[in-house]
């Protein structure tokens, strides 16, 4: 699976274990930044990552950040992005089967590294139920 990656400081160091994982696992990442724990504007890394998602180039993103919600925030102001705010295991299972999420936010100063990477692998593995859920979907893209 294609997969864009995009963090501010707070998030760096799980963003360095989430892509050791991803690598490992035989994904094929792409790094949109922060490289550092300096103090940066989390919508110059996370718009970038989400909107290659939206593009195509990417089949999923992830963004992290402090708490995760500006992360899902400006991810989800791009037409196309579908951006769970996750904290557990449920929240991801759901993101996936119920919502098509596409790309999943995380707040690294909220949870573990442990959990984060838990919920990580639960929202790749997990499929998109469909059925029902289907018009939910497109309505999200066409409010109109």
């Amino acid at each position: 699976m294609r997969i864009s990656l995009g963090t501010d400081h707070a998030g760096f160091l799980y963003k360095e274990a989430i892509k050791k994982m991803l690598t490992a696992g035989a994904h094929t990442v792409h790094d949109f930044g922060t490289f550092s724990t300096d103090p940066v504007d989390y919508p110059d890394f996370i718009r970038p990552a989400a909107l290659a998602v939206a593009k195509g180039e990417f089949d999923r993103g992830i963004v992290l950040g402090g708490s995760g919600n500006g992360e899902a925030m400006t991810a989800n102001r791009i037409i196309g992005v579908r951006c769970a705010l996750c904290w557990n295991l449920e929240t991801a299972e759901l993101a996936r089967k119920h919502n098509d999420s596409n790309v999943l936010s995380i707040g690294a100063r909220m949870i573990s590294e442990e959990l984060a990477l838990s919920i990580v692998r639960k929202w790749l593995e997990t499929p998109f139920e469909g059925g029902r859920h289907v018009s939910r979907l497109w309505k999200m893209d066409h409010p109109e």
